[in-house]
């Protein structure tokens, strides 16, 4: 099959594109960056260089392939998150449409059942509502948890402070997942030959943020760390302390909240996966190596 990977050689694309090209696939991985072209071609992969906001080069590159792996890439420098997510799903939209593209899977999000509350994760549900309308494709939205590299924004916390805190904690349980579960998951689901939209979760290992606090705490040798909760106002405060813009930060506090107060979760309960491979035990290893 001819594949295309959006995301260059992040956390999910480069084990998604070296898995696809190690199974026989024909992969082009789109990135932004000129400099990532080298490192593409070395995983036998064609190095697409352009924008997502470029529909023409997106169509462009679309054209012929069997399948796309569509996922919004991160940029906080969007003070309009939503509209970000949007946008980009439009034009995902508009490439695919075009180029006729008949199996897509989209990178998105749980919580994503929810048109509100849930910050940022709004935008995944518009995008899977404005995918939706496609006609002749086939849709995958996948719909992993908290990846467990988030957890890396604690590190100087726990360096400053002894603790882990936001505006979730405590006995609220995270659903916890690592990108190489995700492609995993990717590299499976694009190869299906199927003309049904679906909804797959995706997630890793699930614990209370009081447990994953042990677990890393016994890792980098602070066995009685813990996972405080602080309010919306004090996280919202902190954020913006260390830099964080007051839309950005308000969005990450709307998505925590909802995080707390369990709404995030509510339709992956009912929809439990298998779950993946990489457990929090091991990844507290690579989070102990970081750490230092």
């Amino acid at each position: 099959m001819k594949i295309i990977v959006t995301g260059s050689l992040g956390h999910i694309s480069k084990p998604l594109t070296q898995e696809l090209v190690q199974k026989g696939h024909a992969v082009t991985v789109i990135s932004s960056n000129p400099e990532k072209q080298a490192a593409i071609e070395a995983l036998d992969a064609t190095a697409a260089i352009g924008l997502v906001d470029d529909v023409d080069f997106l169509a462009s590159t679309f054209i012929n392939a069997d399948a796309v792996f569509c996922m919004v890439p991160p940029n906080f420098a969007e003070p309009d998150q939503i509209a970000y997510y949007s946008q980009v799903g439009s034009n995902y939209a508009q490439a695919i449409g075009q180029s006729g593209i008949k199996r897509v899977v989209h990178l998105s999000s749980y919580g994503a059942h929810l048109d509100k509350g849930t910050g940022f994760i709004v935008g995944s549900h518009r995008v899977e509502n404005i995918l939706n309308k496609l006609v002749n494709t086939a849709i995958t939205h996948l719909r992993p948890g908290y990846f467990y590299y988030n957890l890396y924004r604690f590190a100087d916390m726990i360096k400053g402070a002894g603790i882990m805190g936001t505006n979730f904690g405590g006995d609220d349980k995270l659903v916890l997942v690592s990108p190489t579960d995700i492609a995993a998951v990717v590299a499976e689901e694009i190869v299906l030959q199927t003309t049904e939209n679906k909804i797959r979760y995706v997630a890793s290992d699930e614990h209370t943020c009081n447990e994953i606090a042990s677990v890393l705490g016994d890792a980098i040798g602070k066995p009685n760390l813990k996972w405080l909760t602080f309010t919306d106002e004090q996280t919202q405060a902190t954020m913006e302390k260390n830099g964080v813009s007051a839309p950005i930060a308000a969005t990450l506090v709307e998505l925590g909240a909802a995080t707390h107060n369990g709404a995030l979760r509510q339709d992956y309960d009912l929809h439990k996966p298998v779950m993946g491979k990489v457990k929090l035990a091991d990844f507290a290893k690579e989070f102990a190596a970081a750490f230092k």
